[in-house]
């Protein structure tokens, strides 16, 4: 075999030589590709089958996609299970989203965790293009509640607001947690 080829089927590991501003540059990267496809496979759906069945095949996709990520992330950084609220704060810090859009949590009270997402790439661009808000409350009801009780099924979700809700605190989206009080 000749010096620098690798076998048929073997996993190479490319990163070991970037730096770490390289590395998260690319993580930025690989993060926008992952939301064009998202945003691309949205729009065939919905170009051929209409706004209502894009938006159920969307819902049906993060109802799934959400406690993948959430394991994933809990198995990376070694965040066990039931871990309630503080958990919860860590990890949506590393979900994909974190690396397109400004975001924050904030505590209103012990047990009482507030979820802002202060910008979001994909808004984003539908203003720009003068479009209105792309209406993401149905799916994003799904994807916060599944994402949560992944990391401890006594969280709860609820929405404060979301499109096509009217943005009320200078977030495009607020989500509230809450942990399930034991009997």
């Amino acid at each position: 075999m000749e010096k620098g080829a690798t076998r048929p089927g073997a996993v190479v590991d490319h990163w070991d030589g970037m730096d770490a501003p390289a590395l998260r540059a690319f993580l930025r990267t690989a993060a926008k590709l992952w939301l064009a496809h998202d945003g691309l496979w949205f729009q065939a759906v919905e170009k051929r089958h209409g706004m209502d069945a894009a938006m159920d095949a969307d819902r049906d996709a993060w109802y799934r996609f959400s406690p993948a990520e959430a394991r994933r992330i809990m198995e990376h950084l070694g965040i066990e299970p039931g871990g309630g609220l503080h958990a919860l704060e860590e990890a949506l810090r590393y979900r994909l989203y974190s690396h397109l859009n400004e975001q924050e949590a904030q505590w209103l009270a012990p047990g009482h965790l507030v979820f802002r997402m202060k910008t979001c790439r994909v808004q984003a661009a539908r203003e720009r293009r003068g479009l209105p808000d792309f209406p993401c409350q149905r799916v994003g009801i799904v994807e916060y509640a599944r994402f949560a009780e992944t990391i401890d099924p006594r969280i709860r979700a609820r929405c404060i607001h979301c499109p096509p809700d009217p943005r009320t605190d200078k977030a495009v989206c607020a989500w509230e947690f809450t942990l399930k009080e034991e009997k």
